[in-house]
């Protein structure tokens, strides 16, 4: 079997080694990417419920409502912008959970 290997600058080790207390590159390197990819989901999480605070619903429901009329002012920009940055943090977090699954 061949092993994939992955040299890493003096300096992202010493970084990713000072980040996770790891002294192995290939641990310290895991390690930091689950806690970005974590981090990235808290993010995700905090600004999607903003967005359902904001409007009350999910974003399933409020894209819903937006095809269906029952959004005021939907082409207005503050809620085309709300549309699009909610729909990609929905869409950010889909694909940060798939990518935390298969995180060893």
């Amino acid at each position: 079997m061949i092993a994939d290997s992955l040299v890493l600058p003096k300096a992202t080790h010493n970084l990713v080694r000072r980040l996770t207390g790891q002294s192995r590159p290939d641990l310290a390197l895991s390690l930091a990417l689950k806690d970005l990819v974590r981090l990235r989901i808290k993010e995700a999480k905090s600004q999607i419920g903003e967005f359902e605070k904001k409007y009350s619903m999910t974003f399933q429901e409020f894209e819903t409502a937006w095809k269906n009329g029952k959004i005021t002012d939907p082409y207005s920009y503050p809620v085309e912008q709300d549309y699009f940055e909610w729909e990609a943090y929905v869409s950010e977090l889909e694909g940060l959970q798939d990518i935390s699954q298969w995180m060893v």
